[in-house]
C-alpha cells in the first residue's frame, strides 16, 4: 500500500496527482496534504486521477472532506482522468452527482 502525491500550480488551480492507492492507511496523508494546500494557496483544487490505482471508502470520505472545505471557502473542486474502475465506485455511491468529474 503506497501513495505518492504530486502537486503543481497550473493556471489558477492546484493540481493534485495521487499515485498509487488511497485507502485507510494512506488517506490521512492525502487529506493533510490537500487541506494544507487549501490553507496556503487559497485556490481551486483539481484531483488528477490518472495514476490512481485504488480508492476505498476512507479515500472517498477524504474527498468529501476536501470538497466541504473548498465549499466553505467558495473555491472549486474538480476530479479528472479517473480510470473506469475508479469512476464506477463514484457512480455506485452517487458521488458522481456530488463531485465535478471530467475526463
Amino acid at each position: 500500500m503506497s501513495l505518492e502525491i504530486e502537486s503543481k500550480l497550473q493556471g489558477k488551480d492546484v493540481v493534485i496527482r495521487p499515485i498509487g492507492e488511497v485507502d485507510i492507511y494512506t488517506s490521512p496523508e492525502l487529506k493533510n496534504n490537500v487541506l494544507s494546500l487549501i490553507e496556503d494557496k487559497k485556490t481551486d483544487i483539481v484531483i488528477d486521477g490518472e495514476s490512481l490505482d485504488y480508492i476505498d471508502s476512507t479515500g472517498l470520505g477524504v474527498l468529501m472532506c476536501i470538497y466541504k472545505k473548498l465549499q466553505e471557502k467558495n473555491l472549486n473542486f474538480k476530479i479528472v482522468n479517473l480510470k473506469p474502475n475508479i469512476y464506477k465506485l463514484f457512480d455506485i455511491t452517487g458521488l458522481n452527482k456530488v463531485f465535478d468529474i471530467r475526463e
